[in-house]
């Protein structure tokens, strides 16, 4: 169907053999290749990070949530151009969201000075998104909750790979949470990790992943435990043995793709700077390296998103947007306030395609459908 469709896998041999591996152990739930999986992210990140992996990054906030302790009353300061899961796992935890807006048309990072305006007595804590995969404003963001007493999170979703000013994502949270879902830079197809620098914090999120139990299924397996306390109140959310066995070898290819992708942005700029009516974000960013996870545009106020999504369907390319309008869902239209600049950007984005393995003409193909889209509005 799709000539240029919006993102592929970059698998190969070594993901294929990884999985076989998995299968002729004969243990599928989480155990060694997990270990391994989290001792090899918690180098990839450095500064002291300990890493538990997990079933998604929603899993990761939802834990992150329970493990600092938010309850009924408190507020917790999210970004208003993010994906739901950071608004639902607040919600989820009895709290109250209090969007922050971003800061301008070309930087869709969240806006510090808008999360200070935000905080309230009632405020526990920040969490940010490193939207595509580029840093927000660190500085100025972790000396505000230090400042305030806020825990700080950070969601990496978009991230692997992505630094601020040298310092990996991931590594200025309180606790980070990350994913590995079929679309991501590292991709299991589902998948997380929740990243802490805090050995007590730590020992909370192991207990909260596998239903608060002492002992592992697989401890019994080896004959390492013959039966388990329940230490607190827990959850199911276990990462599988293949997912953690892709996540190595995705692992060990994340710098060569992002290197691409990082190829694929620059051949996208040369072309989008000269087609009218399409402005990029973060053009000439400059707070680190970014992961270029997503090729996000933003439209002229004047063009038709649905109908250029609907042309360039016709010509081979499949698109995305990144994302709706918090306040345009059912369950948060009353719930939360406007944001002025993101809800411009959730009306006017655009995500083109974007993985490691386009090709130049694959992007000449996506750009000569944009043209055409815009010319029929």
């Amino acid at each position: 169907m799709w000539r240029v469709q919006l993102y592929k896998n970059n698998y190969d041999e070594r993901e294929n053999q990884a999985v076989k591996e998995v299968l002729a152990s004969g243990w599928l739930t989480m155990s060694q290749k997990t270990h391994d999986f989290e001792t090899a992210f918690s180098a990839f990140l450095g500064h002291g990070s300990l890493c538990l992996a997990v079933s998604s990054c929603t899993a990761a906030l939802h834990m992150t949530l329970l493990a600092l302790g938010l309850k009924t009353g408190d507020e917790v300061i999210t970004c208003a151009l993010t994906f739901i899961a950071d608004q639902n796992v607040v919600e989820i935890c009895g709290a109250k969201n209090v969007l922050a807006d971003i800061t301008s048309m070309t930087d869709w990072s969240v806006d510090p000075a808008d999360i200070e305006a935000k905080i309230t007595e009632k405020t526990k804590a920040v969490m940010i998104v490193h939207y595509a995969g580029f840093a927000c404003d660190m500085d100025r963001i972790a000396a505000l909750c230090k400042k305030y007493n806020l825990f700080l999170i950070e969601d990496c979703a978009h991230t692997p790979g992505a630094d601020y000013k040298g310092k990996p994502l991931g590594a200025f949270g309180d606790v980070s949470a990350f994913s590995f879902f079929a679309n991501k830079n590292i991709n299991t197809g589902e998948g997380g990790m929740v990243v802490t620098r805090n050995a007590e914090l730590l020992e909370k999120l192991r207990l909260l992943r596998s239903h608060g139990m002492s002992a592992l299924s697989f401890d019994r397996y080896k004959g390492r435990a013959s039966s388990y306390d329940v230490e607190s109140p827990g959850l199911n959310y276990r990462i599988t043995e293949i997912s953690s066995a892709l996540g190595l070898v995705q692992l060990q290819k994340l710098t060569e793709a992002n290197n691409k992708r990082r190829q694929i942005t620059e051949q996208y700029y040369k072309r989008l700077d000269d087609i009218p009516y399409v402005k990029i974000p973060y053009r000439n960013f400059s707070r680190g390296e970014s992961s270029y996870h997503i090729m996000p545009i933003l439209l002229a106020d004047s063009l038709d998103r649905a109908a250029i999504i609907e042309s360039m369907k016709n010509n081979g390319v499949q698109t995305s947007i990144h994302y709706p309008a918090i306040k345009s869902f059912s369950a948060y239209k009353e719930k939360v306030s406007h944001s002025f600049k993101a809800e411009f950007v959730n009306a006017h984005e655009l995500t083109l395609p974007l993985y490691p393995d386009m090709t130049e003409e694959d992007v000449s193909i996506v750009c000569d459908a944009l043209v055409k889209g815009i010319a029929v509005n």
